[in-house]
């Protein structure tokens, strides 16, 4: 049986809507004409127009724009919004008008016809309350689609992403503690170095992480300056005075963040610089996860032909075809998504360079790609630290065998034999498999007693 259907009017005529649902006709327009791919705006986003939509409202209100039983309506079903009860009602595209005037207009319908509901109107009527009228009270697609992007992205990263650094730092924090003074060999080119502690590796793994953290704190400030107030091109047209500043105080209430107007609101709706800068900070922390990810896969390669100093957790069997096979997978996933983080920081740099006089037409585009990128390393990063990085351990009897092996130790010899002789023991040593300690004694280079004396790991950290 066929969906019963209701006729709503826009602008540009009548469209016909199935009866069950609480969106106009501009965002049916949109779901004929922009069926495009199997990406719908994110959560977040609608989330966030929860956020906006309320705190616009009670702006309207304070100011004396909008009836307080509209308002109140309006208000109410916000809250729905915010807590996705209404998610099914939001089914556009990301691959929409750049500006996201179809979602934010998705959001008008949504909320004019569900407040129509609570205040016993008919659906679809625009009465008692009308999307743009009333709804998009002193706003614009133009400035408030920045503003839910801030809204969103500061949202996730303070709620999700911080958490799951910090929850890292922590995880990090333990390994050095738990396997500080041992001495494993150091590489440099790939090839054996002198030693260095587990301890100290780690330490440099920490210390990228948290210099991380700090980077995406103070990119993450410039989200809480909102174009908000801006209107169409930034000049503020049909906003009231002072409506930018109480915007931002009641949305300040109702998110527990303190947020303020932009200074320039022509910066903030033609530009968004802000977002590519933050995108900048996710793609060095992906950069920096991928350096110590591929570490931990090659430190702990074999088990019996590679390097297998460190020994990661056998979560799931590895192989279809090889029996008892066990693979770095949670490091690959990791790595896949550093990959990907990388890939949408360059399209957001593009997309944060095509900002067209008063208007960047590209925000749905950065919101996904910013949205997506802060996600998925919240969601590595936390899967990495739960399922490999605190099951981590070490083979003690091969990093001892490692150390033990190297031509390097002959650098501690430096100051006492000099660089050339030096270099014709661990030479002698490599050609004729032996250790530097022997080949030392061979070329008569140096005493038994005072090799022992000066060549020692201990030493050599």
């Amino acid at each position: 049986m066929k969906n019963k259907k209701r006729i709503e009017f826009d602008s540009i005529g009548s469209k016909k809507i199935d009866k069950n649902k609480l969106w106009g006709a501009q965002t049916q327009r949109a779901l004929e004409n922009f069926k495009i791919g199997n990406e719908l705006m994110p959560k977040e986003i609608i989330i966030a127009f929860g956020y906006q939509k309320k705190a616009a409202a009670l702006s309207n209100i304070k100011l004396k724009k909008l009836d307080k039983k509209i308002g109140n309506a309006i208000i109410k079903t916000c809250n729905k919004i915010i807590n996705l009860q209404l998610l099914n009602e939001f089914p556009l595209s990301v691959w929409q008008t750049g500006s996201g005037t179809q979602t934010n207009m998705n959001v008008n319908e949504v909320i004019s016809n569900y407040s129509i509901k609570l205040l016993k109107g008919k659906i679809g009527s625009k009465k008692p309350v009308h999307p743009n009228n009333h709804v998009n009270l002193s706003q614009s697609t133009n400035d408030t689609f920045p503003t839910v992007m801030h809204i969103a992205c500061y949202k996730i990263i303070n709620e999700k992403l911080m958490i799951n650094l910090d929850k890292l730092i922590s995880s990090l924090t333990k390994k050095i503690k738990q396997y500080n003074e041992i001495i494993k060999l150091g590489r440099t080119h790939t090839q054996d170095a002198t030693p260095i502690t587990i301890g100290q590796e780690f330490s440099g793994y920490l210390q990228q992480i948290k210099k991380n953290k700090k980077r995406i704190q103070i990119a993450t400030k410039e989200l809480c300056f909102l174009a908000q107030g801006g209107t169409a091109v930034g000049t503020g047209l049909n906003a009231p005075k002072k409506f930018d500043l109480i915007f931002c105080q009641y949305l300040s209430k109702l998110t527990r963040n303190k947020y303020l107007p932009s200074s320039n609101k022509f910066e903030s709706i033609s530009a968004h610089d802000t977002i590519v800068n933050l995108s900048a900070t996710l793609c060095t922390l992906s950069n920096s996860l991928y350096k110590i990810s591929n570490d931990l896969r090659f430190l702990s390669s074999g088990p019996r032909a590679g390097l297998n100093e460190y020994v990661l957790p056998e979560n799931e069997p590895g192989s279809s075809i090889m029996p008892g096979k066990v693979n770095p997978t949670q490091i690959e996933a990791l790595t896949m998504v550093c990959l990907q983080v990388m890939g949408n920081h360059n399209t957001i740099t593009i997309a944060g360079s095509q900002g067209h006089f008063q208007l960047n037409a590209y925000k749905p585009l950065l919101a996904y790609n910013i949205l997506q990128s802060i996600n998925l390393l919240s969601d590595s990063i936390e899967s990495f630290r739960k399922n490999c990085l605190i099951g981590m351990k070490i083979n003690q009897k091969k990093i001892k065998k490692n150390l033990d092996n190297s031509l390097m130790q002959v650098t501690a010899l430096n100051d006492h034999l000099g660089y050339d002789n030096c270099s014709k023991i661990a030479k002698k040593a490599f050609k004729e498999n032996i250790s530097i300690r022997e080949a030392a004694i061979k070329l008569k280079l140096i005493s038994k007693e005072d090799f022992q004396k000066i060549v020692h790991p201990k030493k050599m950290i």
